[in-house]
């Protein structure tokens, strides 16, 4: 696999990751700073299940997939119902758990040291395929009943609640949609880099992609995987500059944050109806100008 090849391969594994936090920041406005063990979770067991159990990789991604959704409702239970504060300080907790209980066991994780020998299952066209299969379900969910659920509960809890939501079912179901898709990243992740080590998962991994996610447009999907793209592929495409590619990492992130609050994208999404709307309105502007050419 070439190297640029690697690079799109993992930035396509952080849409699908990102994708994830969409539904839980975007759509729902839930702040987790825990979500990157939710791909430990996923990484570890599906590793483990290929490797010490013999289990086929695509039953032990399925499986991957369902430990983490257990542990999400287990965590989410209690959590969906709290201040939006307060989940970001119970996730990180989690979060940090999650890291320290990895490092403990060791016979089963390798500890500190890592888990080896995962097998390279990933491709770059199994990442690309999960890219276009996440999106297009976050983008199902975005604009089916729940979805919109989800947008009245970030808009007022208290609203949303008086015009008869059952508000913490729909902060769990966006929860648990979040914890799968992310859980499935950690799946493609571990079968790519055939390595993992607790340090990989940390909080900061989470608050990138929280990040991520303001960055393209927090009310947009189109938005949060550009987002992806930029700020993955940033600091690849700044390697050269070793010095000084986190440095202007970051003043990009402050440039679109503090003039841009909105993100990129704002609230524009990539469909149809909007890529029409958008021609005919550069047609309308196109041909204002030749009027006032002509006039002029």
């Amino acid at each position: 696999m070439t190297l640029y090849l690697s690079i799109l391969t993992q930035i396509l594994i952080t849409v699908v990751a990102v994708c994830g936090v969409y539904v839980l920041t975007g759509l729902t406005g839930m702040f987790s700073l825990g979500q990157a063990a939710f791909m430990a979770v996923g990484s570890y067991a599906s590793g483990i299940l290929v490797v010490k159990c013999g289990f086929p990789f695509w039953l032990a991604c399925i499986l991957a997939v369902l430990i983490a959704v257990v542990i999400g409702y287990l965590v989410g239970f209690p959590t969906v119902r709290l201040r939006r504060d307060y989940i970001s300080l119970v996730t990180l907790g989690f979060g940090e758990a999650i890291t320290a209980l990895l490092n403990r066991a060791t016979k089963l994780t390798g500890g500190a040291s890592g888990f080896i020998g995962i097998p390279r299952k990933t491709t770059f066209l199994l990442a690309l395929a999960s890219a276009i299969a996440a999106i297009a379900i976050v983008s199902w969910f975005k604009t089916s009943k729940y979805g919109r659920q989800c947008i009245a509960v970030r808009g007022d809890e208290l609203a949303a609640k008086a015009m008869g939501i059952n508000v913490p079912k729909i902060k769990m179901n966006a929860f648990l949609l979040s914890v799968a898709v992310t859980a499935f990243s950690g799946c493609l992740y571990a079968f790519f880099i055939t390595y993992v080590d607790p340090t990989i998962f940390g909080w900061k991994k989470s608050a990138d992609w929280v990040i991520m996610v303001f960055f393209g447009g927090v009310n947009s999907l189109t938005g949060s995987v550009v987002g992806a793209f930029i700020l993955s592929g940033l600091p690849e495409v700044l390697r050269s500059l070793d010095q000084y590619r986190s440095i202007i990492y970051a003043i990009l992130v402050l440039l679109i944050i503090n003039f841009k609050p909105s993100g990129i994208f704002g609230e524009w999404e990539l469909s149809p109806r909007n890529l029409k709307a958008l021609g005919e309105k550069l047609a309308k502007r196109s041909r204002k100008e030749e009027k006032t050419d002509g006039a002029a």
